[in-house]
C-alpha cells in the first residue's frame, strides 16, 4: 500500500506525519532519516491495528501481473 506523508523541516531536523493512520508520526535528524522512520512507524502501526482487532498476521507482498 501507498501513504501520504507530510514533511516539516524545523531548526532540529524534520518531522513527518502519516494523515491517513491516526497518531502515526515520526522525526529525524534528515530528511532520509524522517522518511526512514516513517516507514517502520507505518508498519508498527499497522502491526499494533491488526492485533487490537484481533488480526493473527499482516504481510506485506509485492506481485507483478
Amino acid at each position: 500500500m501507498r501513504y501520504r506523508i507530510q514533511l516539516w523541516e524545523t531548526d532540529e531536523g524534520w518531522a513527518v506525519s502519516c494523515p491517513d493512520l491516526h497518531g502515526c508520526h515520526s522525526q529525524g535528524d534528515s530528511r532520509e532519516e524522517a522518511l526512514d522512520n516513517i516507514a517502520d512507524a507505518i508498519r508498527l502501526w499497522l502491526e499494533v491495528e491488526a492485533e487490537e482487532n484481533g488480526i493473527k498476521s499482516v504481510e506485506t507482498v509485492e506481485i507483478a501481473l
